[in-house]
């Protein structure tokens, strides 16, 4: 009895760090100053209050009645409706965080039928529980990226609408017919609300809430401000493409330069539970010292502490802003 109390304390604390990395390593959409700025100025709304409680879309389907606990407890969670909705995975938020405590609890069972012991139960549920996280992070990155890669043709094309006598409304839907997804999804879903009544500011404020892209800011400030004061918006949707171009190229550039130093964060961050378990298979009683032992509960404490802190130091040497 007294090993699966230890085991439940150890996945209690283990949950609590795999949280906590999760909700720091995770990218946020405030991340410099100046999309803080563009997201002050784009989002501008009427109405007042209401203007301050964020909406569903219309065209968004919601396949959870919010009759269970889960849904009860993932309603308070909007950042993981927003993930799913930004990853095009439509599952509803409980039912994914029901995916997560399945996983969970299938590491408990696998230490359960096994050889494997019960006081390393939590963490072989912790490594379940990444792998529903990771697919969806990954899902997330490469549609986000593909979006942002698909901006500079999707301003030229709207600016070649707009000196072709089109309206900027058609030249919403001319986007979304004529490209590809994630990029023609969403500005067909802005150029459907349009049609539904919604003002075509508020429609490209939700669609730069709904994608984290600091382009896509730019683009929403853009017109904004044109209809506001007036101008060229062609000449203007021009100009944001070549900075975007430019800015990918830079970015791309980057990317290569830093490409050893993500190589060496994921190999130095991989070795210790990679060495753990060789070790445990070696030496089975040496490595159970960490779990009997006041000190070595102590040690591996310090060690999982350790390992956040030395992923934040990594992630904030390779990241740089463009």
């Amino acid at each position: 009895m007294s090993g699966l109390v230890i085991a439940l304390v150890i996945g209690v604390v283990v949950a609590s760090l795999v949280a906590f990395a999760v909700n720091v390593l995770m990218p946020t959409d405030d991340s410099t100053a100046t999309e803080d700025r563009l997201s002050a100025m784009a989002s501008r709304r009427r109405g007042g209050a209401q203007g301050d409680v964020e909406q569903a879309s219309l065209l968004r389907m919601e396949g959870d009645d919010g009759t269970s606990l889960l849904s009860r407890l993932t309603s308070g969670m909007p950042a993981l409706s927003d993930y799913l909705d930004q990853a095009d995975v439509q599952m509803a938020p409980a039912k994914f965080a029901l995916i997560c405590l399945a996983s969970f609890g299938f590491g408990f069972v696998i230490c359960l039928v096994t050889s494997v012991p019960i006081l390393i139960a939590p963490i072989v549920g912790a490594l379940l529980v990444g792998l529903p996280v990771g697919w969806l992070l990954m899902k997330r990155k490469r549609r986000l990226a593909k979006f942002g890669n698909q901006m500079p043709e999707a301003l030229e094309l709207l600016s070649r609408s707009l000196r072709a006598g089109h309206s900027l409304n058609a030249g919403f839907g001319l986007v979304a017919s004529e490209m590809e997804a994630p990029l023609a999804t969403e500005f067909g879903r802005c150029f459907e609300e349009q049609n539904l009544g919604i003002p075509l500011e508020e429609a490209i404020d939700d669609m730069a809430k709904r994608i984290p892209n600091m382009d896509l800011r730019f683009f929403a400030t853009a017109v904004v401000l044109q209809r506001t004061t007036g101008g060229d918006l062609s000449e203007i949707l021009d100009k944001i493409g070549h900075l975007v171009r430019e800015r990918l190229m830079i970015l791309g550039t980057i990317q290569a330069l830093t490409g050893e130093g993500r190589m060496s964060g994921a190999v130095l961050l991989a070795l210790p539970p990679v060495l753990f378990l060789v070790m445990l298979k070696l030496n089975y009683e040496y490595v159970m010292m960490l779990f009997t032992d006041e000190l070595g509960r102590y040690m591996l404490g310090a060690a999982l502490v350790t390992q956040l802190v030395g992923a934040l130091v990594i992630r904030k040497i390779i990241t740089i802003k463009v």
